[in-house]
């Protein structure tokens, strides 16, 4: 099972997979896409840490999300994958062009052939003006492109806003 969960910032989202992934039952690998670059998202990283139960695994991977999910897959485990949008800007940063579709494209043949329930984590980003600059526009519309991949491949969409979730696509 593929759950995707969308959502602007401090919508709630990943609570909402947090609780998921405890609801379930199975064991969890969290995997953890951000990089601390300085002392805010520092903080950030470490609020999200002591959020989360102590028993779940933890899998840092900023880049090479396809290979890290066929590495760490097996039968009755979960994984939750937190966050794309902040996978895909590291992707955007890399200086080869094709890099960025290259890691997608890998992901999105990846998903279905894993074992692992999976639940992706991402925010949401064609709510807000079309931004300015060019790497920020590209990172709106190849995020947005992935999320309408992503929600054609998922069995169940959630959008979350104000802390209270609207189901998409799946049971309700």
């Amino acid at each position: 099972m593929i759950q995707l969960i969308l959502g602007g910032a401090r919508s709630g989202k990943s609570r909402l997979a947090e609780q998921k992934a405890k609801d379930s039952g199975l064991p969890v690998v969290y995997v953890a896409t951000a990089q601390a670059y300085d002392d805010e998202m520092l903080d950030r990283i470490q609020h999200h840490q002591a959020e989360r139960p102590i028993h779940w695994g933890l899998v840092e991977e900023p880049v090479y999300l396809a290979d890290r999910l066929l590495e760490i897959d097996q039968d009755n485990q979960l994984i939750l994958v937190d966050c794309l949008t902040l996978w895909m800007s590291n992707l955007l940063l890399n200086e080869h062009t094709e890099f960025q579709p290259q890691q997608c494209q890998k992901l999105l043949a990846t998903l279905p052939k894993l074992k692992s329930e999976i639940i992706l984590v991402s925010n949401e980003t064609g709510l807000g003006v079309v931004p300015m600059g060019q790497l920020s526009r590209k990172f709106v519309d190849e995020s947005g492109r992935l999320h309408q991949q992503l929600g054609q491949l998922a069995d169940h969409v959630v959008f979350c806003v104000a802390g209270f979730p609207m189901v998409l696509k799946g049971e309700k």
